[in-house]
């Protein structure tokens, strides 16, 4: 096959195609031996699944409740771009039969539009608003697969993990922040046989790229006072100063995580100690790192004596602690994209990021709410966190707590061992 991410190449019959990737699943099902013509991306998704123990035929759970539903959508930052998303996909949609749907970054369906028979169908295998399509927990699929991989993705038929899901297709594309880069969410077509061709999967990276452009018109025009740093989830911040942006190297983002973090500034001896492991690291490269920082930022952004920034800074991981202090659990953990610099181990960025990690999961378990638990229990970050997986077992509903019950009773054995 030309292209790994299209289901089938042109030319292939779909009814003969279906038929070998239903054996195929069998035999993966059953002896766990991924054969041909199983696509990479797919083999790698139903393990990926298999390891989250996803039912094979099981259904997607509902998380969001009316009200709920309605408070996402509004804050959700695709509201804006939904006009302009049912403007360029609503006749493809009414004229193939197919349905449109719109996932946050967690894989929860918020919008789900098209003609009423087929939502009537759709309805059958829980696709709706409010429920959660996150590979690790509905399995193999376009929306949830395309957030898991920040990708584009089409998934065919038979390719789906679920067998409820194997009489449809589609395909999904991410949706990002144009200023920061973050995961906002992802667009999906769902239907029928004919949206396995490459036009589809086009088709939706199209409408996803345009929806990323008009969040970027309507965005206010960044004043020449206005600096931004986004650290949460990356290993190199992204600043976005005066309309420019700019990403930063490993060590320059440590320091500004660092006197983003300390607006009083930091003095040299202080800042050597907080940004270094190595006892041996001599003041002259700190000094080195500073005047190629400075270079880079300008003098009028990056001060000396003590050593600080000549500007606010609206940094991501401030926006979560704000959050949490405000009482905005919700709020919190939409904004967290991840561990702050995960990759690295300057003292003072590792006790910062261990700190919001702390308050935040310490939050989400005082609260109970097993949406918001499952967030976190099947994010990258989260996948390992016992205390979280025995919270969300415990506020889940009984008919959906197997599945988390099976994780809390892996990684207890795995902590033991």
């Amino acid at each position: 096959m030309s292209d790994a991410w299209v289901a089938l190449e042109p030319g292939a019959d779909p009814s003969e195609r279906i038929a070998v990737l239903r054996r195929a699943y069998d035999a993966y099902l059953t002896a766990g031996r991924v054969e041909r013509p199983v696509r990479s991306v797919v083999a790698d998704s139903w393990k990926r699944s298999a390891r989250a123990h996803v039912s094979p035929d099981g259904t997607a759970g509902v998380e969001l409740d009316d009200d709920a539903l309605t408070a996402c959508r509004e804050d959700h930052p695709l509201a804006r771009v939904m006009p302009l998303m049912r403007e360029l996909m609503g006749a493809y949609a009414m004229d193939g039969e197919h349905l449109v749907a719109v996932c946050d970054a967690h894989g929860r369906l918020l919008w789900v539009e098209g003609p009423p028979t087929t939502r009537r169908r759709a309805d059958l295998m829980n696709f709706v608003p409010g429920a959660r399509w996150a590979e690790a927990v509905a399995g193999t699929n376009a929306p949830g697969t395309a957030i898991t991989l920040d990708r584009p993705v089409q998934v065919f038929a038979a390719e789906h993990f679920r067998r409820p899901v194997q009489a449809w297709t589609c395909a999904a594309a991410p949706i990002h922040d144009p200023a920061t880069g973050r995961l906002l969410g992802a667009v999906d077509i769902t239907g029928g046989d004919r949206l396995a061709h490459p036009h589809s999967l086009a088709f939706v990276g199209a409408v996803a790229r345009a929806a990323e452009s008009q969040l970027a018109l309507l965005a206010p025009p960044p004043s020449a006072e206005s600096v931004q740093l986004s650290a949460l989830g990356r290993d190199e911040a992204l600043l976005v100063t005066g309309g420019r942006k700019l990403r930063l190297s490993r060590r320059h983002s440590e320091i500004l995580v660092l006197l983003a973090h300390r607006p009083e500034g930091v003095g040299g001896d202080e800042l050597m100690i907080e940004l270094y492991e190595d006892e041996s690291v001599t003041p002259v490269t700190l000094r080195a790192e500073l005047s190629r920082l400075r270079g880079l930022l300008g003098p009028d952004l990056l001060l000396s004596r003590p050593y600080r920034l000549g500007a606010r800074v609206d940094a991501d991981f401030d926006a979560v602690t704000r959050r949490l202090a405000s009482g905005s659990v919700t709020g919190a953990l939409t904004a967290y994209g991840g561990p702050l610099l995960p990759a690295s181990q300057a003292p003072a960025v590792a006790r910062l990021r261990r700190r919001l990690e702390s308050q935040l999961r310490a939050a989400l378990i005082a609260r109970g709410d097993p949406g918001l638990l499952a967030d976190w229990a099947y994010s990258p970050w989260g996948e390992d966190d016992l205390a979280v997986w025995r919270a969300l077992a415990t506020a889940l509903p009984s008919a959906q707590r197997p599945s988390a019950l099976a994780r809390v009773q892996e990684l207890d054995a795995w902590q033991r061992s």
